[in-house]
């Protein structure tokens, strides 16, 4: 701090200077800055003496401390327990170790991690949640509140401590300005199962207690954190390789889109409390999801802010020290704060009358810095009513500064080069300068440029540097913005190539049945679209779909803004931001594995799969359901020689990607991909059949990988059922005379009746309250109560319809129901058609060309039947059928029910057999023997079933 100002400083906090080796500050600051002790590695220690260092510079940047240990403490090392009183705390970001340990430790500290990362790549955090047994990856702290997590990666952080968070999530995707051929592993480390196996030692790496051990997100091996250096830094993706789209093969050019829309994960309808560019919200401390402690009398608690932009925000970090701490020990407790690990000489603190308006700047702080604001000291520290003095973060002028150059994609072998920087210095002379050092002197400059790249926790932001930009005014102007955001700015000498901007723009929701001029034109009425930059590309007129090619960032930015709150005849429109699959570069065995989640489907376990196969995954390949549907994946994977399909959702949504696949065949590569299902609805019968189990009740995921992986291809009929209701004759149906003919497609089974009426009420049920429907058991339940009221109901089915199988009219016995069945299992895995042999009839089979005809007498029936006591009544077997309604009657077909005005129904097989794939028989393992998802080093989740 500047000498001036030292002594007025001082002079508030409460005194004079502690006599030598009192306390440097308060031990719950641990780099968090918040006031009270957290729970977490090394709690309730306090400092031994100050300037108790260990022997020896500290490793990775860790700002190492001896302390005296009043509690239970694990080494975050070797996560061993740390016998003895004494251990060694990282000022900045809490890291614990024994003191044998501390030559080992290569984890960097979260103050200079930023300055590490190989590629900047933005996170993209979910909604809040708990995560029991958890730790922080900012502040190593457990997560006992409810905190944030990535949805592409295995990073969980605080609220408040988001700010802080490496860009390091994966790279998923090429983007034209850093692109690698050859894949590393990307290391996170901790919160790894307590049963975690290091690959290298085989020894236990994981830990319940402290933030522990790492894990590649690629390819799931696991090991101690000095044990990686061991192992060869290229990443093969494991096991699921196969199944992996490599992140090498995609390409997606973008500007301001965020992970958010590049991967279409739903944003969140209001930011979080704390989640803005800085850490607390100095309205409301307790609103960040853990308590602000009344600090002891013999403490303070102070506000401070790193910046002009944090003022203006009113966004500060709360930091308790002595009333009796020195002006310096303040200053280094405020950095901790922010993660600033430079020297504190470079900094002084400047205090702020309060309150802090948004409209406050520097210049306040400055006079209070330079002289005594009036009415300020009047208020001792002791008062009970005085606010809490706020205090701002400044950097002292610089006469130079050594900067960090990093070489962009050139094709050299270091990592970066330092040079001086001086008044003088501008963006054309820092590149003068640094081609030599990187060997690329013989090229001329003007083939080069400096770009600014912010590597927000949230978004990785570029600017290319004017030649004229003085470079010591940009670095100043940085730090008055906000201290903390310096550590966050890299700058990189990159070749003056011009990327041709291309973003591919899927828009649903439009009028079905034009033609590729009709929709541009359409768009260009409803969004205002600027035909030099925008085209159609593909047309989907069936789904009332298009693809647009958008020349330029600016225009794809506003279109997907615009189009999202846009309807066009009613309807709202749907934007998505599409990658390109470059299918020429997929390897020679490469599967893809292309993921539908319906998150709506089985109790709503769908969002916690769809998180987990993001993450074993490439996120690009995972595609929500309720988000545009099944067409954008297929139109992504459209170039995809060989890929298969997993549908994560009940029969209906089963239904509905196998339809949305047999109207994309004729565009795909792979014209007949094999699916498999995780069944999340509540009958799952196609599930049932092929072996894929009743119902998602909580497996690994990696387990369901692998078990699509060596899942069995098995052929399926597809049948065609063509709904005309322009025959019904009569005054009183003229509303259904003008109904037009539809299509519907189907794969288990379709009924006319009683049970499509059941279907009905319960649909009708769910649609109304569809919060009370998150569990099968649930379902199941207000099905049996629906059936319980139509235990007397009797309409003589038979009377009202006319069947007719081949052209030969058949009569139908006295029935309440008739069902048309495709494989072997009907309302959640009763057998309807029976075992019994006869010699009418051929043995069912899914892939035979035949459906088979059967009638239900009632409620009663309909309960025998699904409790295995009778079968239905056999009435025919065919490939073709007529069924005459005399009746508006109630219709289900794959369990979406509707009423069906009189007329015609007919039903015929359709177009080729579908692929699909049947779990293979679980072999009986020997006792003892790992499982594969132990064998490769894939965690399961806690309290998922082993």
């Amino acid at each position: 701090m500047a000498a001036a100002a030292e002594p007025r400083a001082r002079a508030w906090l409460g005194g004079s200077s502690p006599r030598p080796g009192s306390p440097a500050s308060s031990p719950e600051l641990g780099g968090r800055g918040r006031a009270g002790p957290g729970p977490g590695p090394g709690l309730g220690s306090c400092p031994e003496r100050a300037g108790a260092r260990p022997p020896g510079p500290a490793a990775s940047g860790h700002s190492f401390r001896k302390v005296t240990l009043t509690k239970p403490t694990f080494c975050h090392l070797c996560s061993d327990f740390i016998w003895g009183l004494a251990g060694f705390l990282c000022d900045v970001c809490n890291f614990m170790s024994h003191e044998k340990c501390l030559k080992h430790v290569k984890t960097p500290c979260a103050g200079v991690a930023p300055s590490l990362v190989r590629v900047p790549t933005a996170h993209c955090f979910g909604p809040r949640g708990l995560y029991k047994r958890k730790f922080c990856a900012v502040c190593r702290k457990t997560l006992e509140a409810p905190a944030l997590r990535c949805e592409v990666c295995e990073l969980h952080v605080h609220p408040d401590c988001v700010p802080f968070a490496c860009s390091d999530c994966r790279q998923c995707h090429g983007d034209g300005h850093r692109d690698h051929d050859t894949h590393h592993h990307h290391w996170r480390e901790g919160n790894l199962p307590s049963g975690a196996r290091c690959e290298v030692c085989r020894k236990t790496c994981g830990s319940s207690d402290v933030l522990a051990g790492v894990r590649c997100e690629w390819c799931g091996v696991q090991a101690h954190s000095v044990c990686s250096a061991a192992l060869a830094p290229e990443c093969s993706f494991g096991r699921l390789r196969t199944m992996v789209l490599p992140p090498a093969c995609v390409r997606l050019l973008s500007r301001n889109f965020s992970k958010m829309h590049c991967f279409r994960i739903s944003e969140s309808a209001a930011p979080e409390p704390g989640e803005g560019d800085d850490g607390a919200d100095g309205s409301s401390p307790t609103g960040l999801g853990r308590e602000v402690l009344a600090p002891e009398s013999s403490k303070q608690t102070l506000k401070i802010f790193d910046g002009n932009d944090a003022l203006q925000r009113n966004h500060f970090r709360v930091i308790t020290v002595p009333r009796l701490a020195r002006s310096e020990e303040v200053l280094e407790a405020a950095l901790r704060a922010y993660y600033v690990t430079e020297d504190p000489r470079d900094f002084e603190l400047q205090a702020l009358p309060l309150p802090v308006h948004a409209a406050d700047t520097g210049a306040r702080g400055k006079t209070r810095a330079g002289g005594s604001a009036e009415g300020e000291d009047s208020r001792g520290p002791g008062s009970r009513e005085a606010a809490p003095e706020a205090w701002i973060i400044r950097a002292l002028p610089r006469t130079q500064e050594v900067l960090r150059i990093y070489p962009a994609w050139l094709k050299v072998g270091v990592a970066y080069v330092s040079i001086r920087v001086t008044p003088q210095s501008i963006a054309r002379t820092v590149v003068l300068e640094v081609l030599p050092l990187l060997g690329r002197q013989a090229e001329g400059p003007e083939s080069f440029q400096l770009v600014e790249v912010l590597m927000g926790s949230r978004q990785v932001q570029r600017t290319v540097l004017e030649d004229e930009e003085p470079l010591l005014a940009r670095l100043h102007d940085i730090r008055q913005t906000s201290l903390r955001q310096m550590t966050q700015v890299r700058f990189y000498v990159a070749e003056s190539r011009v990327v041709v901007p291309h973003v591919s723009l899927y828009v649903a929701g439009l009028p079905p049945g034009l033609s590729a001029q009709e929709y541009g034109s359409l768009l260009e009425e409803a969004v205002a679209t600027k035909a030099g930059l925008v085209s159609v590309s593909h047309v989907y007129s069936s789904q009332g779909a298009v693809v647009l090619d958008v020349a330029c960032f600016a225009e794809a930015e506003r279109l997907y803004m615009l189009v999202r709150d846009t309807a066009v005849h009613g309807r709202p429109l749907t934007a998505l931001v599409l990658p390109d699959v470059l299918h020429t570069k997929l390897p020679p065995d490469s599967c893809p594995l292309l993921v539908f989640v319906n998150p709506k489907s089985g109790g709503l376990k769908g969002r916690d799969l769809l998180c987990s196969f993001r993450k074993l995954l490439n996120p690009h390949q995972v595609f929500e359901l309720t988000n545009g549907g099944p067409l954008p994946g297929f139109h992504v994977f459209s170039q995809v020689p060989c890929f298969r399909v997993l549908v994560c959702g009940g029969d209906g949504t089963v239904g509905w990607v196998l339809a949305a696949l047999e109207e994309m065949r004729h565009r795909l590569a792979c014209p007949e991909p094999s699916v498999a299902i995780l069944p999340l609805g509540t009958g799952n019968d196609l599930g049932r059949v092929l072996r894929w189990g009743a119902g998602y009740s909580g497996e690994d995921p990696f387990s369901v990988l692998m078990s699509v992986d060596e899942a069995d291809a098995v052929l399926m009929d597809r049948w065609t059922i063509l709904l005309d209701a322009h025959e019904a004759g009569g005054a009183e149906n003229s509303v259904a005379d003008v109904e037009p003919p539809k299509i519907v497609q189907m794969s288990n089974y379709c009924g006319i009746g009683i049970d499509a009426e059941l279907s009905l009420d319960f649909h009708q049920a769910r649609e109304e309250e569809p919060g009370k429907f998150t569990s099968r058991f649930h379902n199941k339940g207000v099905y049996v109560r629906v059936g319980l009221q139509k235990i007397s109901h009797s309409r003589g089915l038979h009377r009202e319809i006319r069947l007719q199988v081949e052209q030969q009219e058949v009569e139908l016995p006295s029935i309440e129901g008739l069902i048309f069945i495709n494989i072997p299992s009907w309302g959640s895995g009763a057998d309807l058609w029976g075992s019994d042999s006869d010699s009418r009839f051929e043995k069912p089979r899914m892939d035979d060309g035949l459906l088979e005809v059967v009638g239900v007498t009632g409620v009663m029936h309909m309960g025998q039947v699904q409790g295995g006591l009778r079968s239905g009544i056999r009435i025919a077997q065919g490939s073709y059928f007529r069924v005459t309604l005399l009746k508006a009657t109630p219709v289900q077909v794959d369990g979406e029910p509707w009423i069906q005005a009189p007329g015609h129904m007919i039903i015929s097989a359709a177009g080729p057999k579908v692929h699909m794939l049947r779990k293979t028989k679980q072999k009986p393992r020997k006792a003892g023997t790992p499982k594969d998802a132990r064998a490769d080093g894939v965690p399961v989740p806690e309290g998922d079933p082993k």
